[in-house]
């Protein structure tokens, strides 16, 4: 089947004129509406306008142009004797093409002074239409609906066959655009008419495929990366791959930890995780020596782990990274001699994500279960010192309420039950994911060993029972940190007070299931 008509109508006019005039060269009839066919128009390409096509001018202010039997006709007949024989009877063409893309309704919503008047104007729905009517006739109709598809049509028509595997992945391009489209409509419009409800009567999950991936957690099983081209600042999906070999599912899961608890702290800091952990942090005054700090907290699990800086890597401390094997290091950015040095590691994958002095526009965590999903607002609680309050005889200095601080946001990125030792701003151990407090505070303060005398330990969650004070006791700890709220708070008050420990209430618990 040849082209003979092209419908033309888009909102994203690159690349556009050079398609038209591809066509143009192979024959192909232009048809044409309003900005589009006048942009043709001024790049030399021949137009007929949808007005000559309908007989009908356009009216409602553009809102009615391609709504019309002579349109729709030509696009949803199919080639058979009975349908070409109907539009013969009424004067209707076949349009054997249909490049339309549609009103940016996304960029316009997301400009923070945009009206409900102005967003309902970006609705499209002449195009939405014609997308659907083509990609429903896709056996006859070819439908593009992304530019970066202009070159191969082009090619693919000179060829002289479009075959039947390029149509159906044109259709379910074509589909998969207006699903998106109406997805971003419909969000739009749960904020505007439920404005005090985070979480929308119908939930849609509108990303794409950014990357297919190896293989998921284990080899067995399959995986890809998807991208939720709404979200905006710096995150995992947005970050920019400089070297290295493919991300792999693991990868992913663990540069996101690493970034979302790097990010917590102003000062140059360090996190080192391993299997979505924090296997070493520290801040200090330059990212050498915060590197440093977090990799003898515990050398055995930073081999291969993943490492997360928030400000830009220097040349020093790329020299210590490439010392030993690493996965993966995400950064603000790499200075041009540390990213000479790193690149010497020939699969070390490095990531930029640009300043971090903006946050993510991703405010929701969404996980799956099986047959549906759990949403909430994500952990984006920062302490306020003011809040924090001393329960025990003894009171923190101001120097101490530095670490409780420090202790309290790594324990908020270690998986419950969480128990965090640290010092002068180093995590000295860390005991996570365990059944029962107390066997999360034996493996940190183990870790820690004779450094966790005069240190501080922080808990994501309180204390049932006393166990864990006096199990801190005995190893020298200063300081606890815990939310409180339990039943059974004085018992683990007094019990500090025993040993002369300072305990210090936050009132935020911190579970990371």
């Amino acid at each position: 089947m040849s082209v003979k008509r092209a419908l033309i109508s888009v909102s994203d006019k690159s690349g556009i004129a050079d398609f038209a005039k591809g066509l143009v060269e192979l024959g192909v009839e232009i048809i044409s509406t309003g900005g589009t066919a006048s942009a043709l128009q001024k790049a030399g390409v021949p137009v007929t306008s949808v007005s000559d096509v309908t007989g009908f001018p356009e009216i409602l202010a553009g809102r009615v142009k391609t709504l019309h039997p002579s349109v729709h006709g030509g696009i949803l007949a199919q080639r058979t004797p009975d349908h070409l024989k109907q539009i013969q009877e009424h004067n209707i063409e076949p349009i054997d093409l249909v490049a339309v893309n549609l009103y940016p309704f996304e960029e316009t919503v997301a400009n923070p002074g945009v009206t409900l008047e102005q967003a309902i104007e970006n609705i499209d729905i002449g195009g939405p239409t014609l997308v659907r009517a083509a990609a429903k006739n896709h056996q006859d109709v070819i439908i593009v609906v992304s530019p970066h598809r202009y070159s191969e049509i082009l090619d693919t028509l000179k060829a002289g066959k479009v075959d039947t595997q390029l149509r159906q992945e044109l259709a379910l391009e074509a589909f998969s655009h207006t699903a998106s489209y109406d997805a971003a409509i419909s969000s739009y419009l749960s904020g505007i008419v439920q404005p005090d409800s985070a979480f929308p009567a119908t939930f849609h999950l509108n990303a794409q495929r950014r990357q297919l991936l190896r293989y998921g957690e284990n080899p067995h099983q399959q995986a890809a990366f998807y991208q939720d081209n709404s979200i905006q600042g710096p995150c995992i999906a947005n970050a920019k791959q400089l070297h290295g070999k493919e991300l792999s599912y693991n990868n992913i899961l663990d540069l996101n930890s690493a970034l979302e608890l790097v990010k917590e702290f102003t000062e140059p800091a360090c996190v080192i995780i391993k299997h979505n952990n924090p296997c070493g942090t520290a801040c200090a005054q330059d990212n050498v020596q915060a590197y440093k700090l977090a990799y003898v907290t515990d050398p055995v699990s930073a081999f291969g782990g993943i490492v997360a800086f928030n400000n830009p890597v220097d040349k020093a401390s790329a020299e210590e990274m490439t010392k030993i094997f690493l996965e993966a290091v995400i950064a603000p950015a790499f200075e041009p001699d540390a990213l000479e040095v790193l690149k010497t590691k020939e699969n070390l994958r490095l990531l930029e994500t640009g300043a971090l002095d903006t946050s993510s526009t991703d405010f929701l965590d969404v996980r799956k279960v099986n047959g549906g999903f759990l949403l909430q607002d994500a952990d984006r609680e920062v302490f306020d010192p003011k809040k924090l309050r001393a329960v025990t005889e003894k009171r923190p200095s101001d120097q101490l309420m530095q670490d409780i601080l420090f202790a309290m946001t790594v324990a908020k990125h270690v998986k419950s039950n969480a128990i965090v030792v640290v010092k002068d701003r180093q995590v000295l151990g860390v005991g996570a994911g365990q059944m029962n407090r107390v066997g999360s505070a034996r493996i940190a303060l183990g870790q820690a060993g004779e450094k966790a005398h005069g240190a501080i330990l922080a808990s994501d969650a309180f204390f049932p029972f006393r166990d864990t004070v006096d199990q801190a006791a005995r190893a020298g700890i200063k300081v606890i940190v815990q939310p409180g709220g339990s039943m059974r708070d004085e018992e683990s008050i007094k019990a500090a007070n025993e040993h002369g420990i300072i305990m210090v209430f936050t009132g935020m618990r911190h579970f990371k299931h």
